[in-house]
């Protein structure tokens, strides 16, 4: 298992406030998306529950799987969005919450709460992408929460299980030579991000 040391809590809020600004510009739910068999409602209704889920996990609550229900994004999409994204951002606020074991379903059971920032860390990065991507938006957080990221991606394990029905990632795409780091993170969880 990956492990981090750092805090990366600063980095992560600032790649959910960018994934926020993001999802305010959006119109028609129904747009095709970065994510195979996901339209845009689809999409904001994982990351919302995703939100969800990670407050809930940072509390203690993980293991309650009625935090982690995905529904379709609806009318209220960008009100409903912004405020599960603030409350995951007081959760991970909280003290003490790096030294906490966070139960994610997704992962099979408990981890490290450093560990669970970073996940969530790449998450939003990617998944704002994927929503700038929809609308014909820009994605770009900053550089330092660019260069956080990309470690952690680094370390993602590759290979044929990224191709299982519901992995979060598809196989790795091959990197050209000077990438910039938004682009390595993008081919290395199998996204196509020529043209963005």
């Amino acid at each position: 298992m990956l492990t981090i040391t750092e805090d990366l809590r600063a980095a992560d809020a600032a790649a959910v406030r960018a994934s926020v600004a993001v999802v305010a510009k959006i119109g028609d739910p129904g747009v095709a998306t970065p994510c195979a068999g996901w339209d845009l409602g689809d999409l904001l209704g994982h990351m919302t529950a995703q939100l969800r889920g990670f407050a809930a996990a940072a509390r203690g609550q993980g293991a309650d799987p009625a935090f982690w229900v995905e529904e379709r994004a609806g009318d209220d999409a960008v009100r409903v969005y912004t405020e599960a994204a603030s409350d995951v951002l007081a959760a991970f606020a909280e003290e003490g919450v790096l030294d906490r074991g966070f139960v994610l379903p997704d992962a099979g059971g408990e981890v490290p709460g450093r560990l669970a920032v970073g996940m969530h860390l790449v998450d939003y990065v990617v998944h704002g992408w994927d929503v700038a991507q929809a609308i014909g938006a820009v994605f770009e957080p900053d550089a330092d929460v660019l260069a956080r990221t990309l470690p952690i991606v680094r370390a993602v394990p590759d290979g044929p299980r990224r191709l299982d029905p519901g992995s979060p990632f598809g196989p790795g795409l091959p990197i050209p030579a000077g990438a910039d780091p938004l682009t390595e993170i993008l081919l290395r969880l199998g996204r196509e991000p020529f043209g963005r």
